[in-house]
């Protein structure tokens, strides 16, 4: 092991439209992003990871081949990285890698969460120490196993004498709240581009509406939205987390079935993108009112989410976390970066405002180089 402060963190989120790679500095107060790549995930492969999301038809092959196949593309991702950075593997003290989320059950007799990128391929072939698995073990003690990347939000973003939330908008939504007092909370909304981006890709073959230009041609339905927002999951109590398992293409199909009346494709989404905002102002307003919010993820490039947002915000406005210095596109894998680093250092994480767990554990399994 290096004594180097510099670590990778990887994840592909739930929209599966890529491997973000940041390169992030600890070695001073604040953490500094170095460099980032995004890495594309081959079409064959992405098809398959959202075939065994369904849940359905998959066999144990299926599910070890991807695993391996995952791995490689995090070491490939992590790879290319080191060379737009002109580094050598050496110089990384260790990855953080998220993995790639397939199927996430916090609820039950057996709660588990499966992410798949296996840890040995990608220590083994970027020589680089990796911490993998980094949700399961906050399971064992009764957390839900998310959301994680607040742990960053806390570190980072907290400021004592100012009331903040952080929203994270991927393929689902969550907010951190951040009030200076420290009595922080977090948990996952629901969707956030999931149904978005399965709308459009089934209308008009595109992975994700961009600004939000195909909602805008739309107009709200309330009977859709007021059918939507019948899901349990919305008033259910914390901590709560959720996934595809649940907000998926057949959800959102079996709501639209119990319409008396079908809107238009393009009135469908801007009433998605309206539940995006509604349930994320919702939440937040039932536990928090900050003086600041700030938005990270892939949502905080819709120009339409954001503006409508913003409006359900009321006179709170609503910015990119770009206004704190850090770049919405890389919060959550610097927040894998900054659990590898903890994982590294042999300390126990604290989650329990987050996730509901009981105790502080370690986070991650580390495979050595």
């Amino acid at each position: 092991m290096t004594d180097s402060q510099l670590y990778i963190g990887l994840i592909s989120g739930t929209s599966v439209d890529g491997v973000d790679c940041a390169l992030v500095d600890f070695a001073g107060e604040q953490p500094t992003l170095l460099a980032t790549h995004g890495h594309s995930i081959p079409a064959s492969l992405r098809s398959e990871i959202l075939r065994l999301c369904e849940g359905e038809g998959i066999s144990l092959s299926d599910l070890g081949s991807t695993n391996i196949q995952i791995g490689k593309l995090f070491a490939e991702a992590a790879n290319a990285l080191l060379r737009k950075a002109g580094l050598e593997g050496s110089a990384i003290n260790a990855i953080g890698s998220h993995g790639q989320t397939v199927w996430h059950e916090p609820d039950g007799d057996n709660p588990f969460t499966l992410q798949l990128g296996d840890g040995n391929t990608i220590a083994q072939l970027t020589g680089i120490t990796t911490v993998a698995d980094l949700r399961g073990r906050d399971m064992t003690v009764g957390g839900q196993g998310a959301p994680l990347a607040p742990l960053l939000h806390r570190a980072v973003f907290h400021d004592e004498l100012v009331d903040r939330a952080v929203i994270n908008i991927g393929g689902f939504g969550n907010i951190t709240a951040l009030p200076g007092n420290g009595s922080f909370v977090a948990f996952d909304t629901g969707p956030g581009n999931v149904l978005m981006d399965y709308w459009i890709e089934k209308h008009l073959g595109k992975n994700y509406d961009a600004n939000g230009e195909w909602a805008a041609s739309g107009t709200l339905n309330l009977t859709l939205l007021n059918t939507l927002l019948d899901e349990p999951y919305f008033s259910k109590p914390l901590p709560k987390s959720t996934g595809r398992e649940l907000f998926n293409g057949n959800w959102l199909e079996a709501k639209l079935s119990a319409c008396k009346a079908q809107p238009s494709a393009e009135d469908v989404q801007a009433t998605l993108l309206n539940l995006t905002a509604t349930t994320i102002v919702s939440a937040l307003n039932q536990f928090y009112s900050p003086q600041e919010i700030y938005v990270c993820g892939g949502g905080a490039h819709n120009t339409l989410l954001m503006e409508e947002l913003d409006k359900l915000a009321g006179e709170t406005a609503v910015v990119s976390t770009a206004n704190l210095g850090i770049d919405p596109d890389w919060v959550e894998a610097m927040a894998f970066a900054w659990m590898a680093k903890e994982s590294m250092a042999g300390r126990k994480i604290d989650t329990s405002a987050f996730t509901g767990a009981s105790e502080s554990v370690y986070l991650g399994a580390i495979y050595r180089s």
